[in-house]
């Protein structure tokens, strides 16, 4: 992939990226407090550890992408303690590293990096492998607010909560 090329799809990732952040923003927020150990299944996380997992998980592939190298990825811990602090979170965290991903120059977004000795790419690719995992998490986050029978926010188009409006007229 040259530079021109990366530069290209950043453009494009990041316009993406900037959605799915404020998207993923109003689910995170829609957790009732009092919610936060339920699960789905015996198998499932809490939604204080789903919620944990999609802010940390974001933050090191934040990370990884700004400093070229995915070989470290920091331990998740246990959540915090309250919904507000885990939004506190994504709020504080993920906005100034995604700044520094938006900083790379076309020719650091062309450099071939490996993930975890899974592949090799160039890092462009993994801010779209950022996107796809922040939209499969707050899948599973959404869904949890539909069987908590909390507040669903409109994600992709209207929710039963948050409906679309009338349709245009001509």
């Amino acid at each position: 992939m040259t530079p021109q090329e990366a530069q290209g799809l950043a453009q494009y990732l990041f316009q993406t990226l900037d959605t799915e952040f404020a998207t993923t923003r109003k689910v995170l927020a829609a957790v009732p407090a009092n919610q936060l150990n339920f699960k789905l299944g015996e198998k499932g996380r809490t939604a204080a550890e789903l919620m944990w997992h999609m802010v940390q998980s974001d933050l090191g592939f934040a990370q990884g992408i700004a400093n070229l190298n995915f070989d470290t990825f920091t331990a998740e811990g246990a959540p915090p303690q309250t919904a507000a602090e885990i939004l506190a979170a994504f709020d504080r965290d993920i906005p100034p590293v995604y700044e520094k991903v938006k900083s790379l120059t076309p020719e650091q977004l062309a450099t071939p990096v490996n993930f975890m000795n899974f592949m090799t790419l160039p890092v462009v690719i993994y801010v779209g492998w950022w996107a796809n995992h922040i939209i499969h998490h707050r899948g599973q986050l959404s869904t949890y607010l539909r069987a908590m029978n909390a507040h669903v926010p409109s994600i992709y188009g209207g929710s039963a909560d948050e409906p679309f409006g009338a349709a245009a007229t001509a």
